[in-house]
């Protein structure tokens, strides 16, 4: 088991790191504090400025050929492993704009997997090319207000066949990225068959995002902020009308759609959360060293050392345990690595919320503060604790394929 960093990948992570930091992390918060000053009073329009810096950054990260580092088995990647892919996530996981800037963002990573996947030759060309050239975004339509979305089996929203076409109607909220107005397409998980068993209950279709019947009806907020422009939107279909043609796979092949995309759709934030964990530790020990209390460094006060310590062991565990199961999406492929990828999406938010936590508390009230990133980042990676499935269903996936070792019983 290689878990290292291989000579393909290691003047790339150098590429990406001295980018991040001396490019993209000086113009991070000039882009946040762009939101809500576009002339129409809009939050969830780009200014002027916005635009500017990710269109400038992007073409610099595509000149560089530093773009698309996450598809792999794919000659329309890079040709990199998911554990090569993972060193470059924790490095875009620094700074909240710089996936985007290199193409590497979500949802839109795991749309183009099902696009890449298993989508049809017209749909790729549609959506799947404009995506791999960062000319629009997308949204991944699946969760709905009514229902556990955790258990997907119970998502009612309807698909009706009528003729050609399937006619749509429901609400999901929580559909991440459908704030942006470059988002041009949805990827939707709807019921087409409730009698169905419960695995082939459900399609997925594609379209764009502004087909006629679509009503954004507000944002989410995520403690109290909006995420704008990105933006988690409250969407309401009524009698959305699309061509059968639209489905991705087969009808009633959603659930192994779904399945296919939340591989490399849960381990991409894991590894970013990684390095949300390095900078906040990187803070923290910044601070530390150059403030003082009570005639020392406050590094040296109460119990800072063991718990600078104890975040940086932490953070190392937690890598290896994400760099494990990167490896098995390589070597065993997704369907293997399922237990391995829920444990990770249980223990990589959990070690970066508490390491950011730290942070936070050893900056005193800057730390929660507008002056430092540590509340967004914090905020986020409590978020991540919810995205693609809570911890609690991910521990009962791992806790199942542990009892299977020692019965036979359909546990």
């Amino acid at each position: 088991m290689d878990l290292g960093i291989t000579d393909r990948v290691r003047p790339l992570i150098d590429a990406v790191r001295d980018m991040v930091e001396n490019e993209i992390a000086p113009l991070d918060a000039e882009f946040h504090a762009e939101v809500g000053t576009h002339p129409s009073g809009d939050r969830f329009k780009h200014t002027d400025r916005q635009l500017e810096i990710l269109d400038g950054l992007k073409a610099k990260a595509k000149e560089r050929g530093l773009w698309n580092f996450w598809l792999t088995d794919s000659d329309r990647g890079y040709g990199l492993s998911t554990v090569e892919y993972a060193y470059l996530a924790e490095e875009m996981g620094k700074v909240t704009i710089a996936a985007e800037v290199f193409n590497c963002n979500a949802p839109d990573t795991g749309n183009m997997e099902v696009l890449e996947r298993y989508g049809e030759e017209w749909m790729k060309d549609r959506w799947l090319v404009p995506l791999l050239n960062g000319d629009i975004r997308s949204a991944y339509v699946m969760t709905e207000p009514d229902v556990a979305s955790s258990d997907a089996a119970q998502l009612a929203f309807e698909a009706r066949r009528d003729g050609d076409d399937y006619v749509l109607n429901g609400d999901k909220w929580w559909i991440s990225g459908a704030g942006d107005p470059r988002c041009g397409l949805y990827i939707v998980m709807a019921c087409t068959d409730p009698d169905a068993p419960k695995h082939q209950r459900h399609t997925m279709f594609v379209m764009d995002a502004d087909t006629p019947g679509i009503e954004v009806l507000r944002a989410m907020q995520v403690f109290g902020a909006d995420d704008a422009p990105h933006g988690h939107m409250h969407l309401r279909f009524t009698d959305v009308r699309i061509p059968a043609k639209n489905i991705v796979l087969g009808e009633g092949r959603g659930f192994e759609v779904a399945q296919g995309r939340l591989g490399p759709g849960r381990i991409h934030p894991c590894l970013r959360a990684i390095g949300q964990a390095e900078q906040a530790l990187e803070l923290m020990c910044s601070r530390g060293l150059s403030r003082e209390a009570f005639g020392k460094p406050i590094a040296e006060l109460g119990a800072n050392y063991d718990i600078i310590a104890n975040t940086r062991m932490e953070i190392e565990m937690a890598r290896l345990l994400c760099l494990k199961a990167a490896w098995m999406m390589d070597s065993a492929g997704v369907r293997a690595a399922q237990p391995w990828i829920s444990k990770i999406k249980v223990i990589a938010p959990l070690m970066a919320g508490k390491v950011i936590d730290e942070a936070m508390q050893l900056h005193g009230a800057k730390g929660i503060s507008q002056d430092m990133t540590l509340a967004h980042m914090w905020t986020h990676v409590r978020t991540l604790r919810f995205a693609d499935g809570p911890d609690a269903v991910h521990r009962r996936q791992v806790a199942r394929a542990e009892l299977r070792k020692y019965t036979q019983a359909n546990v």
